[in-house]
């Protein structure tokens, strides 16, 4: 059993991500819980931005809000349709057989099992897993690149794949956590545990729970302090070497000077350490 306090570190997320965007198919699921839907939706998703969905989904269901309407489009209206989600023309292909399959396979019901989903074309089990969930409410867990990448970078997991997290987090993961793991994890991952520089910063578990395995964090952003404006405003930082802070003394109003063709004089090397006012100015 894992020692990692996984209560406390989701009680923590959830509150991070509070006022984040949900999830594409949390949406649909929040509008029906159609199991048409959201099975389409979801396999729309794969790949593809969430936002480019949620269009992409309305786009189709305006045509085709159910199964028999969906048996009446072709492949190529369908793509036309969803695109540019990514892999467009694969996925309307999946979804102009879809009805079919699930007419000979289960008599036009569309499955509750995570066994029976993954039958379907185009569904694997992050698919079915999340239609289990989101669709009919029943417990699964459904594992994405972002439920993979952070349960390890927590070190709650150590697994290679997505399909070894959700078997080992089938193992370890309070039941309780399981309708919401998905939804949590990828919010968190969209915004602050993110791929590449993940902001570790403004992470609610950076300072005592997580320990960043494998991760490099983004660097926190400096600005320079800006001077204050106005007449009594003499001192200008010009640049920073070897010898230290070099600093140039105008008076207000004061203009730099000019080369003759009314414009000032642009600085002649930029190596470094080198003063960047125009020559000929009071630095220089």
């Amino acid at each position: 059993m894992s020692s990692f306090p996984i209560d406390e570190a989701l009680a923590r997320v959830a509150r991070a991500v509070a006022h984040a965007r949900p999830p594409v198919v949390d949406l649909v699921a929040v509008q029906t819980r159609d199991p048409y839907k959201v099975l389409v939706a979801t396999i729309l998703s794969a790949r593809t931005r969430d936002e480019t969905t949620a269009k992409a989904a309305a786009r189709l269901f305006a045509q085709a809000p159910d199964l028999a309407r969906l048996d009446r489009l072709g492949a190529e209206t369908i793509a036309r349709l969803i695109r540019p989600v990514g892999f467009a023309n694969t996925k309307a292909k999946h979804l102009a057989a879809l009805p079919g399959t699930i007419q000979q396979l289960f008599g036009g019901r569309i499955p509750d099992t995570v066994e029976e989903l993954v039958r379907l074309p185009g569904v694997g089990r992050k698919t079915a897993n999340l239609v289990v969930t989101v669709a009919f409410g029943k417990p699964a867990i459904c594992v994405d690149t972002h439920v993979h990448r952070i349960t390890n970078i927590w070190g709650y997991v150590a697994t290679k794949t997505p399909l070894a997290t959700e078997m080992r987090l089938r193992e370890i993961l309070p039941r309780r956590h399981w309708l919401t793991v998905n939804s949590l994890l990828v919010s968190f991952g969209q915004t602050i545990c993110r791929p590449v520089r993940p902001h570790c910063d403004a992470c609610p578990l950076a300072a005592d729970i997580c320990p960043q395995t494998g991760v490099t964090p983004r660097r926190p952003s400096r600005r320079q302090p800006q001077a204050p404006q106005g007449e009594e405003s003499l001192l200008r930082l010009v640049s920073w070497n070897v010898n230290g802070l070099r600093a140039a003394v105008r008076p207000a109003g004061r203009r730099a000077a000019s080369c003759g063709t009314g414009r000032t004089r642009r600085p002649r090397t930029t190596r470094p350490g080198a003063c960047l006012e125009p020559r000929g100015s009071l630095c220089c």
